[in-house]
């Protein structure tokens, strides 16, 4: 136990912030003017990793393209941001389920009460890899602001075995990660500082996971079709909120009114891309549904191959 004491005692996210070391006697304004100012260096830090982010959103567009998955693993915190990011991938982008996936130490319980102890288990994460049959078409990205949680490394090692393209995300110095021996083919490391509260790596951490968690899925969906400009064109019409938000979308780009915009919604089988393609090119829903096939989802590509 002392060895794991000294190496919890030794990580960053372990460090006291000294320009909090009063927080307890302080004014409300003057806490919160004080997490404020803390929280604003995380996408300075976020920005020093940058590389290291575009390398892994350039590997995992590749597993997609190959039919492959997304499973983020972590516990506590970094878990459960895991599992927000992938469960809002189909709404906002189309996907399946299945195609970005996040585990928690612990199960699904864990999301809502913690479970003490799951995390120490490095074999539980070697073996959630195999009970998930995750395989060297997948990606595995393992989310622990320390770098050093045994659930994820054992997961990470595992899937490394295997031939998956492993991703870790940690606040931890990269020179720690090494001494450790940890072997994963991206490593992005954001350095925050001290949390406010000492070892509270729910607060800058979990931000600075949560804003990486959202540049690598949103990066990789633009990179395969998913966004037309700016715009999010694939969306499932899963609720009222989504299927008015699919029309006004439909409008913007093809200057169609309401009642078309509808018609034509309905016309292409509640498909935005589909129904863009559509409008813009004059052509019924099976040949727009054959050009987007052809243009591989990007309707921009989908338009120059119609020219």
């Amino acid at each position: 136990m002392k060895t794991l004491f000294q190496e919890i005692s030794g990580l960053a996210t372990e460090h006291i912030n000294e320009l909090s070391n009063n927080i307890d006697m302080m004014s409300t304004h003057d806490i919160i003017t004080m997490i404020n100012n803390e929280d604003s260096k995380v996408a300075h830090a976020i920005e020093k990793e940058i590389t290291y982010i575009v390398q892994a959103v350039d590997a995992l567009t590749e597993c997609f393209k190959m039919g492959g998955r997304l499973f983020y693993i972590g516990a506590g915190t970094s878990g459960r941001l895991g599992i927000v990011d992938a469960s809002e991938c189909p709404p906002t982008f189309g996907t399946h389920p299945s195609m970005v996936q996040g585990i928690i130490a612990g199960g699904n319980q864990a999301m809502f009460s913690a479970q003490e102890g799951a995390e120490d288990s490095f074999e539980n994460g070697a073996e959630i890899i195999r009970e998930y049959g995750i395989s060297a078409k997948d990606c595995v990205c393992g989310i622990a602001a320390s770098g050093r949680t045994p659930f994820v490394r054992g997961a990470l090692k595992e899937a490394k075995f295997i031939g998956a393209y492993t991703i870790l995300i940690t606040t931890n110095d990269r020179e720690q990660l090494e001494s450790w021996n940890i072997e994963v083919d991206t490593i992005i490391a954001p350095q925050v500082g001290p949390e406010i509260i000492a070892g509270s790596t729910r607060m800058k951490s979990g931000t600075a996971q949560k804003m990486i968690l959202n540049m690598l899925t949103t990066a990789a969906m633009i990179r395969l079709g998913k966004s037309y400009g700016n715009i999010m064109v694939d969306l499932q019409l899963t609720n009222a909120k989504l299927q008015e938000r699919a029309k006004k979308i439909i409008m913007e780009i093809t200057k169609l009114n309401y009642e078309e915009a509808s018609e034509l919604l309905k016309a292409s089988g509640g498909h935005v891309k589909t129904a863009i393609i559509m409008s813009l090119t004059d052509i019924p829903f099976e040949k727009a549904k054959q050009l987007l096939e052809k243009a591989d989802g990007y309707i921009k590509k989908a338009l120059q191959i119609n020219e």
